[in-house]
């Protein structure tokens, strides 16, 4: 006579829902990341850079071959850094808005190109005009880490001595350059004699 082993049933049960239950979990941390970049309010989550020096970059710079730049040679103006990609369909809408911004000549306006291809990256600022004053390239997306960066566009301001004063996730409108940019370049002081802010 077989003897049951016991819960041998229960534990094949189990077995069963496992693969399951592994999609269910999957699902709702899909959904969950869906429902984050689509809610407004991820735009005003607050960055813990406010307030601290910029992290450091070395990076090269998109339209020459073998230069780098980084942070420190930035530094003695104000900039705006612009994370985009010709990847990103929020970057195209933001652009004319950008461009408006950047001929007023308020603060010098860097392009940090991110997870692009060099041909892309040159390709879609032929198309589209090129507002920047130097544009610098993150192809591995690994400086973007240490700014925090999670999604294109988004766009810190740095003061003069290299420190991040605000930033926004999302595109550039220009209410948002009325309400929020203008106050805080107000707030930074004239710019430098001789130096575009």
């Amino acid at each position: 006579m077989n003897t049951p082993v016991p819960n041998g049933g229960a534990r094949r049960d189990k077995a069963r829902w496992l693969p399951l239950a592994v999609f269910a979990a999957l699902a709702v941390l899909l959904a969950a990341g869906v429902w984050l970049s689509r809610n407004p309010d991820r735009e005003k989550l607050p960055s813990p850079l406010i307030g601290k020096p910029a992290p450091h970059f070395s990076l090269p710079v998109l339209h020459e071959a073998g230069r780098l730049m980084s942070t420190q040679d930035l530094r003695g103006a104000p900039y705006l850094l612009n994370v985009w990609g010709s990847w990103c369909p929020a970057c195209r809408d933001e652009h004319p808005v950008l461009t408006r911004f950047a001929e007023t000549k308020r603060v010098r306006v860097v392009g940090f190109n991110w997870k692009d291809e060099h041909a892309d990256a040159l390709r879609w600022l032929e198309e589209f005009g090129n507002p920047y004053f130097v544009v610098v390239a993150d192809y591995e997306g690994k400086a973007a880490i240490d700014w925090g960066i999670y999604g294109a566009p988004e766009t810190f301001l740095v003061d003069a001595q290299g420190v991040v004063r605000w930033k926004f996730v999302g595109p550039l409108t220009d209410k948002v350059i009325r309400d929020e940019l203008i106050p805080q370049l107000d707030r930074l002081g004239p710019a430098p004699r001789g130096q575009a802010r």
